[in-house]
C-alpha cells in the first residue's frame, strides 16, 4: 500500500508539501499540485483517515442508523441503504452502518466519538427515541421518515397522506365503490410506524368523501400467513372490486393468491399498491403502485446532510427543511373499470 513518503518520492518533492496539497492549507504552484495529484493517482495513494481527520476535522464518513425487525421485509428496507451509500459514495464518503437493538445509546457512542461527519436516520418512528440525541448533538442529522418533533434535524419522506388519497381516488374514477386496504401488521403502528396510519387515515377520509365503502385490515405478524389473510379478506368482502396494499410482502404474495382463486387483474380485481419501481421489478409485480421512492428519499437525504457538512458556519444558520415528497401513480396496467 502506497504511503505519503512514496507520493513525495514519485512527485518529487518533501512529505510536508504533499500533506499542504492534499489538505489544501497552503497556497502552492499549479505545477507542484499537478505533480502531485498526478503521483497520487498513479500510486492508488489513499490518505489514513485518522490523519486526514486530524488536518480538516472531517473523517468524510456518515453514520447510517437503521433498526432491523425480524418481521420486516428486508428486500424492501434494502431499497433505501442503496440510496444512502451510492449517494455518499458518489460525493466522496463512506458509511459506517450501525443497527445495534438500542439506538440511542449507539448513536452517542458514534457521535460522541466524532466517528462520524453526520448521521441519517433510518425507520424514524413518530416518537423516535433517536431523535432527541441527534437535535442536541453537533454534527447534522437527516432523517428519512417523519417524526414527531423535526426541529434541528432536516427530514424526507414521501407524502403518504396524500398516497392514500390517491390510491381511493384512482379507483372511484374508474368506478369502483367498495374496497380493501390491507396495511403492514398492526404492530408496526404500535412501535411508532405513522406512514401505516397516516397513509390509512388519509384513504379512508378520501373514501368517505367520495361515498367509497373502504374495507381496512392490518397484515398478519408473520409473513408466511400473508397469503391466508388476503384470502380471508377477499372471502369477507365479496363486492369489493379494488384491492389497496400498503404492505410490501402482501404484493408479492397476490400473484399466487389470484391464480389459486382463478381471478385476474384488473378483469375481476384491480390492484393498487405502495412499492417502489425497483422492488416490483425484482419481484415481477404486475401490478400498478404508488412509487415510495426510496432510492431518491436516501439521495436526498444524504446531499442535504453532506451540504451541512462542507458548508460548516454557514450551513448552520439555514433553517431545517421537512420534505414530502409527492406520491406518483405507475399504471402497470392492473386497473380498469369496475366490472
Amino acid at each position: 500500500m502506497a504511503t505519503i513518503g512514496d507520493v513525495a518520492r514519485v512527485a518529487g518533492v518533501s512529505r510536508s508539501t504533499v500533506s499542504y496539497a492534499l489538505s489544501g492549507k497552503r497556497s502552492l504552484s499549479e505545477d507542484v499540485r499537478g505533480r502531485v495529484a498526478a503521483a497520487v493517482e498513479q500510486l492508488g495513494y489513499t490518505p489514513n483517515a485518522g490523519a486526514r481527520a486530524l488536518a480538516t476535522s472531517q473523517t468524510k464518513v456518515l453514520g447510517l442508523l437503521a433498526q432491523f425487525y425480524d418481521d420486516e421485509f428486508a428486500p424492501a428496507m434494502m431499497q433505501y441503504f442503496l440510496g444512502v451509500s451510492n449517494t455518499a459514495r458518489a460525493l466522496g464518503y463512506d458509511v459506517l452502518l450501525i443497527s445495534e437493538p438500542d439506538g440511542p445509546a449507539a448513536l452517542e457512542r458514534v457521535l460522541s466519538s466524532r466517528m462520524v461527519d453526520g448521521v441519517v436516520l433510518l425507520n424514524v418512528a413518530e416518537q423516535d427515541a433517536r431523535v432527541p440525541v441527534l437535535q442536541q448533538a453537533s454534527q447534522p442529522g437527516a432523517l428519512v421518515g417523519l417524526p414527531a418533533d423535526c426541529r434541528g434535524v432536516d427530514v424526507f419522506d414521501l407524502d403518504f397522506e396524500e398516497a392514500g388519497r390517491l390510491m381511493v381516488e384512482h379507483l372511484h374514477r374508474l368506478g369502483h365503490r367498495e374496497l380493501v386496504l390491507l396495511s403492514q401488521p398492526e404492530h408496526v403502528v404500535e412501535r411508532g410506524g405513522a406512514y401505516v396510519w397516516r397513509l390509512q387515515d388519509a384513504a379512508r377520509e378520501e373514501a368517505v368523501r367520495r361515498g367509497v365503502v373502504l374495507h381496512t385490515a392490518y397484515g398478519p405478524p408473520d409473513q408466511a400467513d400473508v397469503s391466508q389473510r388476503i384470502h380471508e379478506l377477499l372471502d369477507a368482502h365479496p363486492g369489493a372490486t379494488g384491492l389497496l396494499l400498503n404492505n410490501e410482502a402482501a404484493g408479492t404474495a397476490l400473484p399466487s393468491v389470484l391464480s389459486a382463486r382463478g381471478l385476474r387483474a384488473p378483469d375481476d380485481l384491480s390492484v393498487v399498491g405502495r412499492w417502489s419501481s425497483q422492488f416490483a421489478q425484482y419481484f415481477c409485480l404486475p401490478y400498478s403502485f404508488v412509487e415510495s421512492a426510496p432510492d431518491r428519499l436516501g439521495r436526498m437525504a444524504v446531499r442535504q446532510l453532506v451540504k451541512r457538512i462542507e458548508n460548516g458556519a454557514a450551513a448552520a444558520s439555514e433553517p431545517h427543511v421537512v420534505r414530502l415528497v409527492s406520491p406518483v401513480l405507475d399504471d402497470r396496467g392492473s386497473t380498469s373499470r369496475r366490472p
